[in-house]
């Protein structure tokens, strides 16, 4: 262990570390802005669908099969990022990213037409799916340079970003067309890409020291069969906290509308209330990781998005669902950063981008599913599906606590 005590020293203050403390905290600063940048780019889309659908003249049918071009960009570009990373460095490829997703948000105003919406959907879903990946995996380097568990901090910003972009789109809706906000989007997008981006280009990605030693049989880069399961297994995980993310913002306002006759403002604020207990959860992510570690946190809060998800779907009144919501946004909040922050120190890149994709996935999958159950059972009983996902979540982490350990579990 001399070898990580050196590391640390020299990050915090050793012969060199004023140097290594400064570096490590602008790549973080850097690191934090393209999360927000990239959930404010697409919370400032998302705001805009419907003045797009109009403009396009698509059906609700041709809408949603325009959608799934985001979805399949991002899916593909997911599964091909890790090897970019591996090969320019994450850095490279999360600027890249940027420009690209900034660049192609403004590309659904100027179309015409529901085929055309849905071919600049493409690129604009790739760009997407591949700055999470890239991002995150410089997160996790960061991470483990820090010798903190700071991950939940950037998925904080994503979550802050979203709100903001939400928040703004939803005040120029009335007074600036789709095409003036979107090119808004775009030039404010590429000109914090040009702030940040210079400081991730100059600074390569930490390279903690390995302290286990390797298999003497394994290939460099080449994680061994145990380490893809336990990485399939986070990601799973992933997948469990991303459908009730996507369930709560498909279907929570219709739960409390249609079933608990919620007036339309209280309504809609379900999912509001949900997303700022998530936040609030991640910006105290760091604290709770460094205090209970990874796996108490992670079984912590997949029982207590349980409890809150069985409260939210079942409750008989209103405010008591929205307590539902509350206490299950706490409780998803870092299951999703860690499931992710303990793949990518397991397998790198390639793990990292497992651990999305299906997490991605389950963002999917999750309205469609309590979709199809609300018409076979009822929306009540669909939603708890969300609270089983969560418990399963707790108990497939709790089954690999001891796989693996980043240098910041």
């Amino acid at each position: 262990m001399p070898l990580l005590n050196k590391v640390r020293t020299a990050a915090s203050g050793g012969f060199g570390g004023d140097t290594a403390a400064r570096s490590l905290s602008r790549l973080r600063l850097a690191l934090t802005l393209f999360f927000a940048l990239d959930g404010f780019l697409f919370a400032g889309w998302v705001v805009r669908i419907p003045a797009v659908k109009q403009q396009t003249g698509a059906t609700a049918g041709d809408l949603g099969l325009a959608l799934l071009g985001v979805s399949a960009g991002a899916v593909v570009t997911m599964t091909l990022t890790g090897r970019l990373c591996r090969r320019h460095g994450s850095h490279a490829v999360t600027v890249a990213t940027a420009v690209l997703l900034s660049l192609s948000v403004a590309l659904p105003a100027l179309t015409r037409s529901p085929l055309a919406l849905g071919l600049v959907l493409l690129v604009f879903g790739a760009a997407y799916g591949g700055i999470n990946v890239a991002m995150n995996s410089a997160a996790v380097d960061l991470v483990a340079a820090l010798r903190r568990p700071v991950m939940p901090s950037f998925h904080a910003a994503f979550s802050l970003g979203g709100m903001v972009g939400a928040g703004i789109g939803g005040l120029l809706a009335g007074s600036l067309s789709p095409t003036a906000h979107l090119l808004g989007l775009t030039v404010t997008g590429l000109a914090l890409t040009a702030a940040a981006g210079p400081v991730l280009l100059r600074h390569p990605s930490p390279a903690p020291p390995r302290t286990l030693p390797s298999r003497p049989d394994a290939r460099p880069g080449a994680p061994s069969p145990a380490t893809r399961r336990t990485v399939l297994v986070f990601g799973v995980i992933a997948l469990c906290t991303a459908y009730g993310e996507g369930a709560l913002a498909d279907w929570g306002a219709l739960h409390l509308a249609q079933d608990l006759h919620a007036h339309p403002g209280v309504a809609a604020a379900g999912y509001s209330v949900f997303a700022l207990t998530m936040t609030a959860g991640r910006l105290s992510g760091t604290l709770l990781l460094e205090r209970f570690g990874q796996t108490r946190t992670l079984v912590a809060g997949g029982i207590t998005a349980s409890a809150g998800m069985f409260l939210g779907a079942l409750a008989p009144t209103v405010w008591a669902a929205l307590l539902g919501f509350a206490v299950t946004g706490l409780g998803l909040a870092n299951i999703f950063p860690v499931a992710v922050a303990r793949a990518g120190a397991l397998a790198g890149p390639g793990g990292v981008a497992t651990a999305s994709t299906l997490g991605y996935g389950g963002m999917l999958l999750g309205p469609p599913s309590i979709g199809f159950l609300a018409e076979w059972f009822s929306l009540p009983v669909a939603l708890t599906t969300v609270a089983a996902l969560a418990a399963g979540a707790a108990v497939m982490g709790y089954g690999a606590r001891n796989a693996g350990s980043s240098p910041a579990a």
